[in-house]
């Protein structure tokens, strides 16, 4: 039986969500090095992500939405493009910039990732009721569109075939 959650504080939910977070890791690393594509660094799966539910971004759009300096997105892009992940395009609006896009191995490597970290996540969910089910997607919901908005990805990727853990 749940027990009744009293209202609490934002802090108490951050908390109660990050702990939520760290175990999602441990269930998604589980699968993660016996991939077939082979290990896939945290910092790669949310850059992918991100590209992916974008479509097509710049480096600096990519950093703003990562919270990560340019250099360090540009070490970042420079990996996923020697992994074969990513493809660089000329801007069609920007002779300066450069719009970043999944190559198809990285669409087939991102699909491949998010379908492990489902399957783990499915053999937990097995385990509630339907009721249980039921509010926790009410709230995954929720939290995914705060998240979106909050972190600049655009309204499409705030449905639920957006962003599977953001960009954990």
């Amino acid at each position: 039986m749940p027990r009744s959650l009293p209202l609490h504080s934002r802090e108490t939910v951050a908390h109660a969500a990050c702990s939520v977070s760290d175990l999602l890791e441990v269930l998604w690393g589980r699968g993660h090095e016996a991939a077939p594509s082979g290990p896939l660094p945290p910092s790669q799966f949310r850059a992918l992500t991100v590209i992916k539910e974008q479509r097509k971004v710049n480096q600096r759009t990519l950093g703003e939405v990562l919270g990560s300096r340019p250099s360090a997105v540009s070490r970042l892009c420079d990996r996923l493009e020697a992994a074969g992940l990513i493809e660089r395009l000329p801007s069609t609006t920007s002779r300066r910039e450069v719009q970043l896009r999944l190559s198809r191995r990285g669409s087939s490597v991102l699909e491949e990732f998010r379908t492990l970290r489902v399957r783990e996540v499915e053999a937990v969910l097995e385990t509630m009721s339907p009721a249980h089910l039921a509010t926790l997607s009410e709230g995954l919901n929720l939290f995914q569109e705060a998240a979106a908005e909050h972190i600049g990805l655009p309204s499409d990727a705030k449905s639920n075939d957006g962003p599977s853990a953001v960009i954990a």
